[in-house]
């Protein structure tokens, strides 16, 4: 089964390194982060990695030749555009894709998610496809107030969303393609459309989950591994 790394973008957000490398090239713990993305895979059996890239693609390529994988894991670079949006960049691999189903994720994010749990859902339900949902902390601190006159009761140190958001960690059957234009957001319409479909079901992923969108995170994850406390190593 293959899967798709979503590393197209500029990463506007973390602009001090991204100016001279892509997102996905900003390194956690010495390594890159799309490198961590590929041993949470190949950890879990997936080992057919293809990396959809644009922006400076020519350091995504060089950067999967040049790395020393675990045996049987290979990784592959494709041009996808430099200004291709997520689903078009996976309609972009439809003939590499085939008529097989598949795995697809973001770049930038980490996560401890049991892969092969979300396999076996995605087989149970029998849809289009499944999207790894999560509930993140929130940034800030939240202030606990009684009733009206506004006594303070307590406090929380940035608890987790009541709300659950996309993760990434994604699984698609092929037919999931219909879907995707070359100018198709997967966030909007074509996520949409599957779920207006009733072809679309999420797992909740309740663990670790950390999307590196800004030098603030680049800064935490960083410290997480520095520390050895880095949830998302799961290979040994």
């Amino acid at each position: 089964m293959k899967v798709v790394i979503l590393c197209g973008g500029r990463g506007t957000r973390l602009q001090e390194h991204t100016q001279s490398i892509p997102k996905p090239l900003v390194e956690i713990g010495g390594m890159p982060i799309v490198w961590h993305v590929i041993q949470l895979y190949a950890s879990h059996g997936l080992s057919d990695i293809v990396l959809a890239c644009g922006y400076k693609a020519e350091m995504m390529a060089e950067f999967a030749a040049s790395s020393d994988w675990p045996e049987g894991v290979t990784v592959r670079c494709v041009d996808t555009g430099l200004d291709t949006p997520t689903g078009g960049r996976i309609k972009r691999l439809a003939d590499v894709l085939g008529e097989e189903r598949f795995c697809a994720t973001y770049g930038d994010g980490v996560a401890d998610v049991d892969l092969r749990a979300v396999l076996a859902f995605h087989a149970e339900h029998g849809a289009l496809a499944t999207m790894t949902v999560v509930r993140p902390e929130l940034q800030f601190g939240i202030t606990e107030v009684d009733g009206d006159h506004g006594r303070v009761t307590g406090f929380r140190e940035k608890p987790r969303s009541e709300h659950w958001i996309n993760g990434g960690f994604f699984v698609f059957e092929p037919g999931t393609l219909e879907y995707l234009s070359d100018s198709s957001v997967l966030e909007r319409e074509p996520l949409e459309g599957l779920a207006a479909d009733g072809q679309l079901h999420a797992f909740r992923h309740t663990g670790f989950w950390e999307c590196m969108d800004t030098y603030k995170d680049a800064v935490q994850l960083n410290d997480l591994w520095a520390q050895g406390d880095a949830p998302w190593k799961v290979w040994a």
